[in-house]
């Protein structure tokens, strides 16, 4: 348990005062100066980036998507040493999900809404700014965020809250292109960081509140032309438009609102999709509800999609299948195979095999009481009375998830996943409601029957061959951040009370921790400039980073 007589982060900017940057005006791009040196970043470089450790060039660090860093200056015998060594105060009063990219000693990192900042990751100080303009009425659900951009060449490329996708000029910031992705009067909104494959940058959209019709995209990322679209929902000349009742598909949901995966032996990109439409009213939408609350396994060069696999068959509790897909290359049951580890929203772990599909194992790793547990194919064994109802029915886990959106991680050098898992429970309830397009679409909602004290959150290490829990790590009141594990075998992740930590990643013991002072709701990642290893995390509104003591 993590102990509560912690120092306080109390000189929290004693910094070099070009690290903590002020508010200077609302024009597009603002410009201290252009970036120094730049050494654009291709192709090659994106498929190889576990050769370059000292940057991080992926949203999740690499294309498995198992934020795991390979370096090991910091490790868990020194981990205790660690200062902070600069913060970066972001102009958003807001609960900050971004985690940056780093290019060469260059720190690209979003800020709530839709904004993009270039700075020194040596110092923290800004090289320049870009404010992505919004409309003054803009629909939106669970929060102003953006969680990341994608680098190519010597180009960015952000998703913004009104549903465009943006490209920027690496070393300026200044705008190349600007595309609308979708309406967002009508609900549709882009949070998550987009995905580079090849010459196409693909992107996911929110808005299943909304009743939108959700669909991942692929762009042409020179010219912004789009290349494919594959909705998540099929319509009434596609295969499985029977699993909606009547016209239910076209208010459906099914977001895509976090970032994919891609394996390039295979050419396959893994995307999540999010929860039907209304959320908690199935009885307007009878049947599984396809593609919904599934992941998506997704050829980048045609959008077709080649396989799917969903989790939960006609979700009426809101829990979305958006996590990250994490992809392993390990043994299991005594073969080396291509597996994917997903820890779910509807509170258990599955690990298919990533090439065709195929349910190889899922167990609770979390607190459940919906079902009884997984048939041989992965589908749910529901138990009676555990659907919404008028009066209210409660039910494990709750509306949050066992985890939700925030990233695990997966660590080669131990094999182990290590995920954010929360044993709640909510009071979920049904009610009638009309679509009515740009409105909220949700068809009831939930309550925590008892004071949040009474759960607790925990970082859960797992083993993939089996399920089985290998440590804990207990948090209170709870946590809703990303994991990092790293080659120095440490494991970073934080709480919605401040405090951002490290543990052994064997073990699961504690080694470090600092309270940051405001609520730690993004994920960790590391780089390293003129070989100095750093820890980077955003709480609150201030990017932070971290080093061993000189």
């Amino acid at each position: 348990m993590m102990k509560r007589y912690a120092l306080f982060a109390l000189l929290v900017f004693a910094s070099p005062a070009s690290a903590v940057q002020g508010r200077s005006g609302d024009q597009a791009t603002q410009t201290i100066s252009p970036v120094p040196s730049f050494t654009p970043v291709t192709n090659e470089r994106l498929l190889n980036s576990d050769a370059e450790p000292e940057n991080w060039l992926h949203y999740s660090g690499n294309y498995f998507s198992q934020r795991y860093s390979l370096l090991d200056q910091i490790n868990s015998t020194n981990a205790g040493e660690l200062e902070m060594q600069w913060a970066f105060q972001l102009r958003a009063l807001d609960r900050a999900e971004t985690t940056p990219l780093v290019v060469d000693g260059v720190m690209y990192v979003t800020e709530a809404p839709s904004n993009v900042i270039a700075l020194d990751a040596r110092t923290g100080s800004q090289y320049w700014r870009y404010n992505h303009d919004l409309p003054d009425d803009l629909n939106y659900c669970c929060g102003r965020n953006n969680r990341g951009v994608a680098v190519l060449g010597d180009r960015l490329y952000m998703g913004t809250l009104d549903a465009h996708l943006v490209s920027l000029d690496a070393k300026t910031g200044d705008v190349i292109w600007d595309v609308e992705v979708a309406d967002e009067a009508t609900g549709y909104s882009i949070t998550g960081a987009p995905l580079l494959v090849g010459d196409k940058i693909l992107t996911g959209v929110a808005g299943g509140e909304f009743g939108i019709r959700g669909f991942v995209d692929a762009y042409d990322e020179a010219t912004g032309e789009l290349a494919w679209r594959l909705y998540t929902i099929p319509g009434p000349d596609d295969p499985g438009n029977e699993t909606w009742a009547g016209n239910s598909w076209r208010t459906g949901g099914s977001p895509s609102w976090v970032t994919g995966s891609y394996d390039p032996e295979l050419n396959l990109v893994y995307w999540g999709t999010g929860n039907p439409g209304p959320d908690w009213n199935g009885d307007v939408r009878m049947g599984d509800n396809l593609y919904s609350d599934a992941v998506l396994a997704i050829n980048p060069d045609t959008g077709e999609m080649v396989w799917y696999f969903q989790f939960t068959p006609h979700d009426v509790h809101d829990w979305d299948s958006t996590q990250i897909p994490v992809l392993a290359d390990t043994e299991f049951n005594g073969e080396q195979r291509k597996l994917m580890l997903w820890p779910n929203r509807n509170a258990f772990f599955y690990v298919l095999d990533r090439e065709t599909g195929e349910f190889l194992l899922g167990e609770p790793f979390a607190r459940m009481t919906w079902a009884e547990g997984l048939d041989q194919n992965g589908r749910p064994i529901r138990l009676p009375n555990t659907f919404p109802s008028v009066e209210g029915t409660t039910v494990s886990p709750s509306i949050g998830g066992g985890t939700n959106w925030f990233s695990p991680s997966y660590s080669p050098s131990t094999d182990l996943l290590y995920v954010n898992a929360h044993d709640g429970e909510t009071t979920y309830y049904i009610r009638d409601q009309e679509y009515v397009a740009g409105q909220t679409f949700t068809g009831g909602g939930g309550q925590t029957p008892l004071p949040q004290a009474n759960y607790f959150s925990a970082i859960r290490a797992i083993s993939p061959q089996t399920a089985e829990r290998v440590w804990e790590y207990p948090i209170q009141p709870r946590s809703t951040a990303g994991v990092l594990s790293t080659a120095g075998d440490v494991v970073f992740s934080g709480t919605i009370d401040g405090f951002f930590f490290a543990l052994d990643a064997e073990t699961g013991e504690e080694l470090w921790h600092i309270n940051l002072g405001s609520r730690v709701h993004a994920a960790p990642m590391s780089y390293s400039v003129d070989g100095k290893q750093y820890v980077a995390i955003a709480a609150g509104n201030v990017l932070y980073t971290f080093a061993l003591r000189d």
